[in-house]
């Protein structure tokens, strides 16, 4: 910079130095001086050549400043076209370094703005988001790459179109500038028509080209949540085995139709099916055979039903199937009657499986809507009732329900929908039974017992809801609760009495039947660290003589797990002592319809005696249920009866009393020590 300055300034001076010098020669003249030629001529040439110098040197510097800036401008449009890099070649005068630090400052600004740009659109580009900002006027006016592969439009389509023509079913209206973005449900439209349900939030933001807001969509394609959502729905509201309305879904559409019928004055029909002797199918052909039964079963009757109709599976071969409504009684009692007749026949017809040809009936119970009951619970019931008459009428035939049919049916029913909500509600309890030995004095086993304790009802006993486990398959339920609960217990009970004494399980011929019943067994020892030793199953006459031979081989395996096995109920099946010797049983229960009159009826006396000493003839340990009286208990401890239990020892109890009963005996306080004296 300083030699530019120096430069122009010698210039300036020789220009100067020339004016000056012809000045000079001109006053001269003027003045009369007297001068010679040659000095004249000299004079004039250097007030001439001076200016002359010194303007081909201002010439030469402004061009060697004009190159460089040339080259500036040359350099910075091609910046503008994004050429960072390129030498614009500007020399080596001080100006030069000049402009060369301020393009370099210009285009360092520039790079980290365009590093910052590239890297919002990297940004942008990689989201799985689709990103569309959107201006005042609802036009597009920037899109990334999934929002093109989304709608299926190329970007160049997509700006300037309007929101409007892509997103169909929005929410509701865009939020302002302060709104708070939140996500929301919608349609966006593909290029070929087809739509994509999405999730997507709107955000508002600054627009610096208007005085507008722009808002930016940020989309995300939820097709496969709304498939899994409708699956979810589906299954919930769909027998998975019959692709009929299940349980909860058919008692919706019983309650909305209910609720129509009752607006507009006109009468249902409710008709409740199942399957004759179902179990027989099942216990014959097997489980696969009993599904593809169900399948046979449910399409004939929906082939038949009339248009309109609702079919539905209520549990297992229990079906249901809701009439449509008509304005008169007359009519709608016709219309069940003629539904249930096409049905009997439908059903009736012979079918192959498995190359078996299987033969199936159906019971009907019909009930009408309002004249039997006007709210789902009391017409279900009332058509089960109804059902549950055609049962012992024989079955194959049809029931309508009458005022005069025994409560007991409907009662029955109230027990079967409360017993399949008892699990839930945590309402089963464990009780149990000692059973003292009648030499000692002492305990030497329990029974466990399971009590149902139904809210306002109290305690049901196995008796009444047992029956409608086995029914209904809840009986498998029950009594993998029961085993887990006994072995949790007996764990407990280890804590204060080193060894309690063995407990019995009741063991069902459901429970038998199950494929995976042993190793459901093991699993349960080996969950409550509990030796097989410590329990016994009891099993009674009829389970064992179902199927002889698979049950030999499951007892043989529970055998030798070190289970003991018990005959349950002896004296009340066919079987006789000698055929029990087939089976591993080391106890026999004598039931007590035998004892209670054991006093009084000698027949009585003597078939327990003779049990008791065939028994022991056969190395097996004989108990007596049922012992309520201390005649009743004299008369065993004569006969060398080994054990004995009944309400003469207490009614069943729960696991922390019968804990304290052992923890007493064991400190020498027996509660019923004074009975053996």
């Amino acid at each position: 910079m300083f030699g530019t300055s120096l430069r122009v300034w010698l210039a300036v001076l020789g220009v100067v130095a020339g004016i000056a010098t012809l000045l000079a020669l001109a006053l001269a003249m003027l003045s009369g001086a007297a001068l010679g030629l040659p000095l004249v001529w000299l004079l004039i040439a250097a007030g001439v050549a001076f200016p002359a110098l010194s303007l081909a040197v201002l010439w030469r510097h402004s061009q060697s400043l004009r190159r460089p800036l040339s080259r500036v401008v040359t350099a910075l449009n091609r910046t503008a076209q994004g050429d960072l890099d390129s030498d614009p070649k500007l020399g080596n005068l001080p100006e030069s370094h000049a402009l060369r630090t301020a393009l370099d400052s210009v285009r360092m600004s520039l790079k980290e703005s365009q590093v910052s740009r590239d890297y919002l659109d990297g940004l942008l580009t990689g989201m799985s988001e689709a990103i569309l900002v959107v201006d005042g006027d609802g036009r597009i006016e920037r899109v990334n790459a999934a929002a093109t592969a989304m709608l299926d439009y190329a970007t160049e389509a997509l700006l300037g179109m309007s929101i409007d023509a892509i997103m169909l079913d929005a929410e509701d209206q865009p939020p302002g500038a302060d709104a708070v973005s939140r996500p929301r449900e919608g349609v966006f439209r593909r290029r070929d028509g087809t739509h994509t349900c999405v999730s997507y939030t709107v955000s508002a933001i600054r627009n610096d080209r208007g005085p507008g807001l722009s808002l930016l969509y940020a989309a995300q394609n939820i097709d496969d949540r709304k498939k899994v959502e409708q699956r979810i729905r589906y299954l919930a509201r769909t027998d998975a085995l019959t692709k009929i309305a299940n349980r909860m879904q058919f008692q919706h559409l019983l309650q909305q139709s209910i609720a129509r019928a009752k607006r507009s004055r006109q009468y249902l029909g409710l008709l409740y099916l199942d399957v004759d002797r179902f179990k027989d199918i099942n216990d014959t052909f097997g489980h696969a055979a009993g599904d593809t039964s169900l399948e046979v079963f449910s399409r004939r009757i929906t082939d038949v039903m009339p248009e309109g109709a609702i079919p539905g599976r209520l549990a297992g071969d229990e079906f249901s199937i809701l009439l449509s409504p008509c304005d008169n009684l007359e009519k709608v009692i016709e219309q069940a009657a003629n539904v249930g007749g096409k049905i009997l026949r439908a059903v009736g017809k012979p079918f192959e499986v498995q190359g078996e040809e299987i033969f199936m009936t159906t019971s009907v119970g019909i009930a009408i809507y309002p004249r039997d009951g006007d709210n789902v619970v009391d017409l279900l019931r009332k058509a089960d009732a109804a059902l549950y008459q055609a049962k012992k009428a024989g079955g194959n035939c049809i029931e309508f329900y009458s005022h005069h049919m025994n409560t007991a049916a409907e009662e029955r029913l109230m027990l079967k929908n409360k017993l399949r909500r008892a699990f839930e509600r945590d309402e089963l309890r464990l009780h149990y039974q000692p059973k003292y030995d009648l030499r000692s004095g002492r305990i030497s086993g329990a029974e466990a017992l399971v009590r149902w304790d139904l809210p306002k009802r109290g305690l049901v006993f196995p008796s009444d809801f047992i029956p409608l486990a086995e029914e209904t398959n809840l009986i498998l339920q029950i009594g993998d609760w029961v085993l887990n609960r006994v072995c949790s217990d007996y764990r407990d009970w280890q804590r204060f009495v080193p060894s309690p004494c063995r407990v019995s399980v009741n063991l069902s011929l459901r429970q038998l039947q199950q494929q995976k019943f042993l190793e459901g067994v093991r699993s349960a020892f080996r969950t409550h660290g509990i030796s097989p030793t410590c329990l016994e199953l009891e099993i009674t006459e009829t389970t064992l003589m179902e199927d002889t031979d698979r049950t030999i081989r499951i007892l043989d395996a529970l055998y030798g797990m070190g289970l003991h096995l018990a005959i349950d109920d002896f004296g009340t099946g066919y079987s006789s002592l000698s055929a029990l010797q087939q089976f591993p049983i080391s106890t026999l229960k004598i039931d007590q319809s035998f004892i209670r009159d054991v006093t009084v009826d000698r027949d009585n006396a003597a078939i327990v005696k003779t049990i008791i000493q065939m028994a022991h003839s056969l190395k097996l340990e004989v108990v007596a249920e049922g012992v309520e009286s201390q005649d009743q208990l004299m008369f065993l401890r004569n006969q060398r009866c080994d054990m004995a239990q009944g309400h003469l020892f207490g009614d069943p109890m729960t696991a922390d009393d019968f804990c304290a009963l052992l923890v007493a005996e064991a400190e020498g306080s027996g509660r019923y020590q004074a009975l053996f004296g």
